[in-house]
Parts: C-alpha cells; sequence; structure tokens
C-alpha cells in the first residue's frame, strides 16, 4: 500500500490554493467534483485534494479542544523553521500561528516545532 492523497475541505478553493502554494505545492488537476470546484496539488513528496465547500459550516477546534477526535494535522519537515516561517509571512502578509516555535522531544531526538493554520483554521505542524 502506497499513500496517495489527503482531501482537505475548503470554504474558498482559491484562497486554499495560494496557501498551499506558499507552502511549496503545486496544482497538477483542476476539476468538479458534482457541483463543487475541486483540485490535487503535489508537494512535499504527497498529494493534496482540495474541494470547495458550496455552503461551509464552522468545522470543530481541533487544535483548540482536548476532546476532538478525528484528524488533527498535517506534518511537514523544513530545513530551518524561522526562516520557513518568515518566508510565508513574505507570501502570504501574515500567517496564524496556532503554536510558536519550541523544543519538543520525542523518544531520543529533539525538533524545533511550531503549529500554524491554513485558512479554514485546520493545523498544520512544521518539524525542524
Amino acid at each position: 500500500m502506497q499513500h496517495h492523497h489527503t482531501s482537505i475541505k475548503t470554504a474558498d478553493i482559491f484562497q486554499a490554493i495560494a496557501f498551499y502554494e506558499a507552502l511549496g505545492f503545486e496544482v497538477t488537476e483542476r476539476f468538479t467534483a458534482g457541483i463543487t470546484l475541486a483540485c490535487w496539488m503535489h508537494g512535499a513528496g504527497t498529494n493534496l485534494e482540495l474541494m470547495q465547500v458550496p455552503e461551509p459550516r464552522n468545522a470543530p477546534n481541533p487544535f483548540g479542544d482536548e476532546h476532538y477526535v478525528g484528524y488533527y494535522h498535517l506534518s511537514f519537515h523544513v530545513e530551518d523553521l524561522e526562516l520557513f516561517l518568515q518566508d510565508l509571512v513574505n507570501k502570504l502578509g501574515k500567517v496564524k500561528l496556532l503554536l510558536p516555535p519550541r523544543e519538543q522531544t520525542i523518544g531520543d531526538r529533539t525538533y524545533q516545532v511550531a503549529f500554524i493554520a491554513d485558512p479554514d483554521g485546520l493545523p498544520i505542524e512544521l518539524m525542524q
């Protein structure tokens, strides 16, 4: 088995595309899924599918609700966390920071991690 893609529903596909392009993804296919706009994007060694929701409702807050159950976040390795975050701000104007950079030890390794939110509030972990 091999991972093919992760699908993300979004309130504004054009805003989501711009955000994920700033992360380094590129649109590879644009299509419709029923009555909605959709696209596949490739980057970071994986694929994302974005699907616009015609009448979006507020989503649960997976980062802020400690009782939330379900998919939690995407996680990407970056070479230089501070530089990557500054580059995102330069490209997007502002970035919603859910957790500022900090050290996190997992097993015998220590990482620099930060969490940001995509335009719909979905958490994204950046690890150095």
